[in-house]
This record gives structure tokens, C-alpha cells and sequence, in this order.
């Protein structure tokens, strides 16, 4: 009790209060102890919910985790095979399978599942194709899928290219496994590798539980009062959010998410690094808050959007017992975050310092449950309540050194995503690496690209002056704004005795079959636009009596009749006071009153939201033959 005490007195006040109510949560839970496996053994959660996937798109390799190292050193084969085979047999979780009994899905835990790492012998390969074929392999290796019905659920294959050179390729399934599982699997599998090479026994304490432990107290504790507390908050954060974070793609969004995906890469160095961690710092927060801040506000400036869902996964090993165990513990976070009002980034942070706060703690609820509960309308175009993903992950050691081996993380292409867009931080001693992991039927790299660095051009100027309005915060690079600078020399001596209506028209005399305006699958001529556009402005001068600057108002969504209306008006002799449809309604409310506008033309589609008194129909205009 006095070290807890002790741990207690070192802690921040806030960090202090959440440690003492997971504590008073873990004395009201029941006690997590082995179970009979005598019994039918449920799944966890979220196991339920992969389990289901799995059922409902069949072959899906996008949940395949990989583990990928590069071994230099003489390697001892028959050692780590057999450190291998003593993790699979020391965590039940490697060797469960799934099946069907009642109509509901349980585990099977198998007592010596066959496993066998291949070894494949490629000293022969020329050294110059090795590693592109090894990449290639270990592509092939994700793209396979696992049948959840046969254990084991990982494959390993070891390639030997050369007396001193090895690539471990494993693949798992990550219903039985998470990141935090990965680093549990990769230092026992060193320190059983180490003892066998040595000739000694496993130096591995027994595990007192096992994962089916777990999935078994998550039911039992995740009903009644402690579900509906948890529920409660998820519920109200989550109210009336938009079922799409629309961001502007360069490809259409199919109706079925096909998963295949590609990575780009962005590198912050460590004096900019080192800046983000001081403001998180001076601010009160942490350099995950500060960073997941920065990529709602892009994320907004890209959507128009300013209420915006990011998803995030946290590790949720919250209790001391399950800590060293393998398994599907990770759990999801649909973390919301408010930019209207136009705050300073600083005041966005202490949102995000909120809302990140509340949600770690509610994390128990599983996103799985979360889903179910609120009765979400399923969509197989998209992930349900987010589309984006953030997170921040520990330094993890690109290279490690064992007796006699030195290893490194083998890196190969990525093929494959769950969302359209997710950005991973990783801390490395030279900054922070973000990998941007995105939909490729979705956007082009050139796209990603361009976020990338928009992003950096905003965590710049959130440095230099985070007491700045959201909103004058800019994203354009330096040769972006020389580019706009340039466009924006449009001075042209056009002939001071013509109008505009008069160019057009001379046009219209020069090339009157040569394409003037398209839209989507929709085409005129300036022959046709003319006769459109003449068509309306005789009909506004013989029905409103139009005078000269007489101001009429348009209101059209993106089409042909924009540019007809447009034109038309000014062919009457009127000037026209365009209005978006989109504007909140107090503003257009303000805008017909304001301007005084004699008449508004707009659609049929969008007539029941005006109430000025005098509405024309445009739609007409682009369907019927002018004169």
C-alpha cells in the first residue's frame, strides 16, 4: 500500500484522479480469474465484432498483422523455431480458433495446433533481386487470408540470403492479437531465443491467466449499470454526428470499400519536434492532443467540415493482470472535435484536452458495443462513425542487438487500409515520422502528398504564433503562394466601348459549335448557351420590367443553369446577387433583405427553403430549346 501511495504523491493532480477512479472501478469489477474451459467460451467484444466481418465479406486480408525482421548474424534455425512454438503454446490465444455452436460463435483452444515454420533457402537469388522479391513475398504473405476456423491463425516463413542474412516473415490475424501483443511477442521471443541458444529452459514466468480469461470478465463486468454509464457519455459526445467526413477525393466513393491502400511518408525534424513538445508542455496537454488538434483543423479546412470524428486506438490494458498477455485487447476511441466560433488554436487544444480526456476516461465501453448500441446504419462504403484515424506511438527501436545478432524492422510497401484516411505518428531520436495510409480508390498520391505538406505548414505557423484565430491559419506552401501570386496577374486591356455581353456574343458569331460550358455529363455550344441565356433575359424583361443595375438575385447549386442565369441577367441589363445555397439561413435571410432583390431565381429542388415572395425556376432553362 505504501508503494502505491508512493506512486500516487509522484503523480500530477489530474493523472492522480484518473488512477483513483480506474482503482474504484477495478474494486466494484469482478474479480478476474481463470475460467473453467469445461465450458462454451465466448469472444471478447471485439473479437465478436472481427469474427463478424470475417463472416460477412469472407476473404478480407486487411486485418492481417505483420512481423517482419531483417536478422544479420549467424542464427541458430532449430532456437528460434523453438522459441516460436513455446510462445504459441505459452499464450492459449495462438492457439484458439473459432467456430459456431448455438448460432453463436466461440473459442476453441487447441492443444498442439501444427505449426511449422518454413525456411526457404534464396542465397541462390542474385543479391540485386533479393529485396525486391523478399518485398514482394512479404506483400503475398498479407494478401492471404486466415480461415478463423483453423489454428493456428499466424504463419511464419524464415529466407535465408545469405550464410549471415535472414528475413523472418510472421503474419497474425489480429483477432488474436494487438500492437501492444506484438512488443509482448517480440521480447519474449528474443529472450527465449537468447536461453535456448544457451541451452537453457524458458526464463519466462508462468502466465496466471490467458486471454479466453479476459474475454470471459469482459461480459460478465460490461452489463447493467456500468454499460449504461459508459453507454450514456458515448451517446451524448456522439449525438447528431455526420455520418461522412466529406473530403475531397479524387475518385468517386464505390458502393463496396475494397480495402487497398498506399502509404506516403512525412518527416518532422527535431527542432520542430522539440517546439510541438514544449507548447504541449506550456499548454497543459500532450503531444498527442496538439498534433490530433492540428490534424482536426486540416481535416476541417479540407471537408468544410467543423465537426469532425477521428478515430484513435488506445492500448486499453487498464488492469495490471492482463498486461503480459497476447491477445485482442485494443479498443477504438471516436474522438470529436468542435472548431466552430473561430477559436485561437489554443482554445482548440483545450478542447481536444477535453474531449481526449473524457473518452480515456470511458474507454472500457468497446467501440464494437458502441456501434451495436447506437444503432448505427451500416454501410460496406465506409467505416461507421469515422473515416480518419490518428495516433501517436513510443519510440519502438528500429534496430535491436542480441548475443551474436543484430536486428532491424524489414520495411515493404502497403497495399491496404480500413479507412479512407488514417496519420501515424511515430517518435524516432531524429523527430517525428508520420505515415499518411490512405484509400487508393479514393485520392491519388499527389493528393496525400500535398496534404502532407499542408499539415506541416500548419504545425509551423501554430509554433510560431498559436494565440492565432483557427481561421488565419493558411496551408499553402511558399511555391503555392508564388503560383497564386501569378494567377492573380490577370491585367488585361480589354476594349473599354464593349461590354461583356458583347464579347460573348462576338464569340458566339466566331466559333458558334465549339464547346462553351460543360457539367458533369452536360454540354452547350455558344450557340445554345446564347439562345438560353436570350431566352431568360427576354422573359425577365417582358414579366419585371427590368431597368438598367436592376438586382436580381440567383441562387442555383453547381450547373449549367448557373452560368445561364448569370448571363442571362446581365443580357436584360441586370446585376445579378448571387447567394448560396448553402449559407446558414440567417445569412441568406439577411442577404435577400439587404439587397432588396425584385426577383430570385433558383431551382425547383431548392424552392421550399426561400421565402421571398417572388421565385423563378432556372431549372427549365437548361432543358428547353431558347430562341
Amino acid at each position: 500500500m505504501s508503494d502505491l501511495l508512493k506512486r500516487l504523491e509522484s503523480l500530477s493532480p489530474e493523472k492522480r484522479e484518473l488512477v483513483l477512479q480506474k482503482l474504484k472501478k477495478q474494486q466494484k469489477s469482478p474479480l478476474l480469474i481463470p475460467v473453467s474451459r469445461e465450458q462454451s467460451l465466448r469472444l471478447s467484444f471485439a473479437q465478436q465484432r472481427l469474427w463478424f466481418i470475417d463472416k460477412l465479406e469472407g476473404d478480407n486480408c486487411v486485418y492481417n498483422v505483420p512481423f517482419f525482421w531483417q536478422i544479420s548474424g549467424v542464427l541458430n534455425v532449430s532456437a528460434l523455431e523453438k522459441a516460436i512454438a513455446t510462445i504459441i503454446q505459452r499464450h492459449e490465444v495462438l492457439r484458439t480458433s473459432f467456430a459456431v455452436v448455438d448460432e453463436s460463435p466461440i473459442q476453441v483452444i487447441h492443444a498442439h495446433p501444427p505449426v511449422k515454420m518454413q525456411v526457404l533457402d534464396w542465397r541462390q537469388v542474385p543479391k540485386e533481386h533479393q529485396l525486391s522479391k523478399a518485398r514482394q513475398l512479404a506483400i503475398e504473405e498479407l494478401q492471404q487470408s486466415f480461415d478463423l476456423s483453423k489454428p493456428p491463425l499466424l504463419r511464419v516463413k524464415l529466407l535465408q540470403l545469405a550464410d549471415r542474412s535472414h528475413l523472418l516473415l510472421l503474419v497474425i490475424h489480429h483477432i488474436v492479437c494487438d500492437g501492444w501483443s506484438m512488443d509482448i511477442f517480440r521480447r519474449e521471443l528474443f529472450a527465449l531465443y537468447t536461453a535456448f541458444c544457451n541451452g537453457e529452459s524458458s526464463p519466462l514466468p508462468e502466465l496466471p491467466l490467458q486471454y479466453t480469461d479476459f474475454a470471459h470478465w469482459q461480459r460478465q463486468w460490461l452489463q447493467g449499470e456500468v454499460l449504461q454509464t459508459q453507454l450514456n457519455y458515448w451517446q451524448k459526445q456522439l449525438a447528431d454526428v455526420l455520418p461522412l467526413l466529406e473530403l475531397p477525393t479524387d475518385k468517386p466513393r464505390s458502393s463496396v470499400q475494397s480495402f487497398k491502400g498506399r502509404s506516403e511518408f512525412l518527416e518532422l525534424n527535431a527542432d520542430l519536434t522539440q517546439k510541438l513538445k514544449r507548447l504541449s508542455q506550456e499548454s497543459g496537454t500532450t503531444l498527442f492532443m496538439t498534433m490530433l488538434a492540428a490534424f482536426a483543423l486540416l481535416l476541417s479546412r479540407y471537408s468544410r467540415q467543423q465537426d469532425i470524428v477521428v478515430g484513435s486506438a488506445i492500448a486499453n490494458r487498464n488492469r495490471r493482470e492482463i498486461e503480459p498477455l497476447i491477445g485482442f485487447f485494443v479498443n477504438t476511441l471516436a474522438l470529436r472535435t468542435k472548431l466552430q466560433g473561430n477559436p485561437t488554436f489554443l482554445e482548440l487544444l483545450q478542447r481536444v484536452k477535453q474531449v481526449t480526456l473524457d473518452a480515456y476516461d470511458h474507454q472500457d465501453l468497446p467501440f464494437e458495443k458502441l456501434v451495436d448500441e447506437l444503432g448505427l446504419e451500416r454501410s460496406l462504403s465506409h467505416h461507421p462513425l469515422f473515416q480518419v484515424a490518428f495516433g501517436l506511438q513510443g519510440g519502438t527501436p528500429e534496430k535491436l542487438e542480441i548475443p551474436g545478432l543484430t536486428l532491424s524492422r524489414f520495411e515493404w510497401e502497403n497495399t491496404t487500409t480500413l479507412f479512407d484516411l488514417s496519420l501515424i505518428f511515430r517518435e524516432t531520436p531524429q523527430g517525428l515520422t508520420g505515415e499518411w495510409e490512405y484509400a487508393s480508390d479514393l485520392f491519388e498520391a499527389e493528393t496525400i502528398q500535398r496534404m502532407a505538406e499542408h499539415f506541416q505548414v500548419l504545425l509551423k505557423q501554430i509554433i510560431a504564433n498559436p494565440n492565432q484565430p483557427i481561421n488565419s491559419l493558411s496551408l499553402l506552401t511558399e511555391d503555392e503562394r508564388q503560383k497564386l501570386q501569378s494567377w492573380n496577374q490577370t491585367q488585361t486591356d480589354y476594349p473599354h466601348d464593349k461590354t461583356l455581353v458583347d464579347l460573348f456574343e462576338e464569340q458566339v458569331t466566331k466559333n458558334p459549335d465549339n464547346l462553351a460550358v460543360f457539367f458533369e455529363s452536360q454540354t452547350l455550344t455558344y450557340q445554345e448557351l446564347n439562345q438560353k441565356s436570350n431566352q431568360l433575359a427576354y422573359y425577365l424583361i417582358n414579366n419585371y420590367q427590368i431597368q438598367p443595375d436592376t438586382l436580381i438575385g440567383i441562387s442555383v447549386e453547381r450547373s449549367l443553369e448557373m452560368i445561364i442565369g448569370v448571363l442571362g441577367i446581365l443580357k436584360a441589363g441586370g446585376a445579378y446577387v448571387p447567394i448560396d445555397p448553402n449559407y446558414p439561413s440567417e445569412r441568406i435571410k439577411f442577404m435577400l433583405e439587404d439587397s432588396g432583390i425584385s426577383v430570385l431565381l433558383t431551382q425547383n429542388s431548392l424552392k421550399k427553403q426561400w421565402e421571398h415572395p417572388v421565385l423563378e425556376d432556372l431549372s427549365f432553362m437548361g432543358k428547353c430549346k431558347g430562341k
